[in-house]
C-alpha cells in the first residue's frame, strides 16, 4: 500500500484530536477512558493527581474526581490494572495475558516455592476482602529478593503477581492506598478471554486509534507500549525520517484546536520521541532532578495551544492555605497577547477546579 503523505502540521492535529485535546470537550468520562484506553496513575499530586489531571484536560470543570472513584469501585465501569485506570469493555483483551503470566523463571519460581502464602492471600481476601496490603499477614515461604525498595516487600510482591495471574483485583482505594479483593468480586463474570494473538492485535488497534498515528516499532518502555505494529495504514511525515501507522478514520477530519494545560503523564507526551518528532517539544519531567538542575520545575505542566506544544508551566498547588501558585510560564515560543490570554484562562480554570485561589497570573 502507498504511503499516506502528511506534513507535521496534519500529524500532529491527527494526534491531537485521538486524544480529545480538540474542540469540542467530550462531556462524559467513560467515552474519554474508552477512547483514551488508559489513564496513568502516578501518586505525584504537585498540582493533582494524574489521572484526575487528565481527566479534568478533556472534561473541563464538569468533571470531579468523585466521577473516577465511582467508576472505578461503585459502577465497575473502569478497572485498575498495573497502574493504569482502563475501560472493563477491555478487560477480554487482558484475560489471556493473565492467564498465561508468568512468562519468565524468576517470579514463577517464586510462586512456586511460596504456593502456600499465594493460597493464604487468596484465602483471606475470598473471607474478608477488600483489604489493604497492611492487613494481610506475610506468611511466605522465601522471601522476594531484589535490590530495590521491593526487596522483601513479600505481601505487596504476592499481590501484585496475583494481580499479573488476574486472581487478585483492585477493589478501589483509600487515600493513596490499593484496596485487594479476589478478582471474581471485582471483574465481571463470564467475561470472554479473547486470545492471545488476537487480543495483541486488538489491542495495537486501539491504541492507534488513541494516538491517531504512531511507529511500527518503538523503544521498549515500562507499562503500555507505545508501538502498534501493522495497525492501521502506512504514512510517511514530511520531515521526520521513516514510516509510521496512522488511523485512516483520523484522515481529512476538521480541527478546531483548543488551549490545554497537560499531566506531564498525558499519552499525548509520554512518548517522548514522538513528541520531538512531530511536535519539535522538549520535555523532561525533573521531579527526580535537583532543584538547582531543573530548567522548567519539578512537575512542569505542558501547554496546548492548537495543535502545538508551546510551552510549561511550573505550578503548585497549596490546600492548607487554599492557594494555586504560578510560579513561571516558560515561554518555548514567543507568546502573543492572545496566547497568554488563552494560557491564564486555562490557569484561572484549573484554579478553579481545584477550588483554590489563583496566585502569580496577571
Amino acid at each position: 500500500m502507498v504511503p499516506h503523505q502528511l506534513d507535521r502540521a496534519q500529524a500532529r492535529r491527527i494526534a491531537v484530536r485521538a486524544q480529545l485535546l480538540a474542540a469540542p470537550r467530550p462531556t462524559d468520562l467513560l467515552t474519554v477512558v474508552r477512547q483514551l484506553t488508559l489513564v496513568q496513575i502516578d501518586p505525584t499530586a504537585a498540582v493533582a493527581p494524574s489521572a484526575d489531571l487528565v481527566c479534568w484536560s478533556r472534561l473541563g470543570s464538569s468533571y470531579e474526581p468523585a466521577h473516577l472513584q465511582q467508576a472505578l469501585e461503585r459502577d465497575r465501569t473502569l478497572f485498575e490494572h498495573q497502574a493504569m485506570v482502563r475501560p472493563m469493555d477491555d478487560l477480554g483483551l487482558h484475560l489471556a495475558a493473565m492467564a498465561a503470566w508468568p512468562t519468565h523463571e524468576r517470579p514463577r519460581a517464586w510462586l512456586r516455592s511460596n504456593d502456600s502464602f499465594r493460597r493464604d492471600v487468596l484465602d483471606l481476601l475470598a473471607r474478608s476482602g477488600p483489604l489493604l496490603s497492611r492487613d494481610i499477614p506475610d506468611t511466605c515461604v522465601v522471601p522476594w529478593p531484589s535490590s530495590g525498595w521491593t526487596n522483601n516487600r513479600n505481601v505487596t510482591q504476592m499481590l501484585e503477581f496475583l494481580v499479573l495471574r488476574g486472581e487478585v483485583a483492585v477493589a478501589g482505594r483509600r487515600g493513596r492506598q490499593r484496596l485487594w479483593d479476589v478478582a471474581e468480586r471485582v471483574y465481571p463474570a463470564g467475561t470472554p478471554a479473547v486470545g492471545l494473538e488476537e487480543a495483541h492485535r486488538l489491542r495495537n488497534e486501539r491504541r492507534l486509534r488513541a494516538l491517531g498515528i504512531a511507529r511500527e516499532k518503538a523503544m521498549v518502555v515500562p507499562g503500555e507500549p507505545a508501538d502498534v505494529g501493522d495497525a492501521g495504514e502506512p504514512a510517511v511525515v514530511e520531515g521526520v525520517a521513516g514510516v509510521w501507522r496512522v488511523d485512516p478514520a483520523a484522515l481529512g477530519q476538521p480541527f478546531t484546536g483548543r488551549t490545554a494545560v497537560l499531566s506531564p503523564f498525558d499519552r499525548l507526551v509520554h512518548d517522548r520521541v514522538r513528541l520531538a518528532e512531530l511536535f519539535e517539544y522538549e520535555y523532561v519531567l525533573e521531579m527526580y532532578k535537583p532543584k538547582a538542575s531543573r530548567r522548567w520545575g519539578y512537575f512542569a505542566l505542558p501547554i496546548l495551544h492548537g495543535d502545538r506544544l508551546v510551552g510549561k508551566v511550573d505550578a503548585t498547588a497549596d490546600r492548607r492555605r487554599g492557594t494555586f501558585t504560578v510560579h513561571t510560564v516558560h515561554e518555548d515560543v514567543p507568546f502573543t497577547p492572545e496566547l497568554t490570554r488563552a494560557v491564564h484562562d486555562e490557569l484561572r480554570d484549573l484554579a478553579s477546579w481545584l477550588k483554590l485561589s489563583a496566585e502569580g497570573l496577571r
